[in-house]
C-alpha cells in the first residue's frame, strides 16, 4: 500500500480529494495537525520546520498547499525534501495560464512548476481553471459594493472543485504522466453574466460601472490569455454550483 502525503489535505480542495483516496496509507499536512488524528502531521512549508518528518517513508506527495503568498518558496522546500526522502512521484496543481497572466499568483505558480519539473523526481502537473468558490467569492464582494465595477473583457471558465479532486485523484493513483491536460469548466462566462447569475440568484440588485483594468494584467485578460478553449472540462456548470439545492 503506498503511502501518500497530502499537502493542503484541510483545505477545501483537499478535503474532495483525500476519500477519495482511502484505499491508500494518507498523510494529511497542515501547520496545526489535530491531536487526536493519528493521519496528520504538523509543518510549516515556508520555514520547512517539519518537513524531513512528513515526508520520511512517503512514496508520493501530493501537493494542493497555496495562498496569494509564498507557493514558490513552499514548493521549493517540499520539492528539496522529497528528493532526498526518494519520493517516486509528485503530483502539483496549478493554474491555467500560469506563465501567461502576469499577476503575483500566476507567476509564483509558473514559478513552483519550474522547481517541479526542473527536480530529480518523477512528476505530474495539473493546471485548472478557478474553481467556483473563488469566483463567487469574488462576484459576492463586488456585490457589497453600492455599484458594481465590471472590468471590460474579463471572461472565465470555473470549475468545480469536485471535478478538480477526481481528476487529480485518478493522477495521484497512476504512474507520473508530466504536464497532462488542462482542467476547466464546461462553459466560458464574461464576468458580467457571472455578476448577474448571483444577483440573480440572491434577490439583489445593483446597478453596474463598466471599468477598465490597467497595465499588463488587464490587456491579458481582455485578450483572454487567462482562458484555454481546448482544455479538458468538468461538468458541473456555475449555474448548477448556484442552484440552492446545490
Amino acid at each position: 500500500m503506498s503511502t501518500i502525503l497530502v499537502t493542503g489535505g484541510t483545505g477545501t480542495l483537499g478535503t474532495l480529494v483525500t476519500p477519495l483516496l482511502r484505499d491508500a496509507k494518507l498523510r494529511i499536512l497542515s501547520r496545526h495537525a489535530p491531536a487526536d488524528s493519528a493521519d496528520h502531521v504538523t509543518c510549516d512549508l515556508l520555514s520547512g520546520e517539519g518537513l524531513e518528518a512528513a515526508v520520511d517513508g512517503v512514496d508520493v506527495v501530493l501537493h494542493l498547499a497555496g495562498g496569494p503568498k509564498g507557493d514558490d518558496v513552499a514548493t521549493a522546500n517540499l520539492v528539496n525534501a522529497a528528493e532526498r526522502a526518494g519520493v517516486g512521484h509528485f503530483v502539483f496543481i496549478s493554474v491555467i495560464a500560469a506563465d501567461r497572466v502576469p499577476l503575483g499568483y500566476f507567476t509564483r505558480k509558473f514559478e513552483a512548476e519550474k522547481t517541479v519539473i526542473a527536480s530529480g523526481l518523477p512528476w505530474t502537473i495539473l493546471r485548472a481553471a478557478q474553481f467556483h468558490g473563488f469566483c463567487l467569492d469574488a462576484v459576492r464582494a463586488a456585490a457589497k459594493l453600492p455599484v458594481v465595477p465590471l472590468p471590460g473583457g474579463m471572461r472565465f471558465q470555473p470549475v468545480d472543485a469536485r471535478d478538480v479532486a477526481a481528476r487529480l485523484a485518478g493522477l495521484t493513483l497512476g504512474a507520473p504522466a508530466g504536464r497532462v491536460a488542462d482542467l476547466a469548466g464546461p462553459k466560458v462566462y464574461p464576468l458580467r453574466e457571472l455578476v448577474e447569475d448571483y444577483l440573480r440568484a440572491n434577490g439583489k440588485r445593483r446597478p453596474k460601472l463598466p471599468v477598465r483594468l490597467p497595465g499588463k494584467a488587464g490587456r491579458a485578460y481582455r485578450a483572454g490569455d487567462n482562458l484555454n478553449l481546448d482544455a479538458e472540462t468538468g461538468t458541473r456548470t456555475w449555474e448548477e454550483f448556484l442552484a440552492p439545492s446545490n
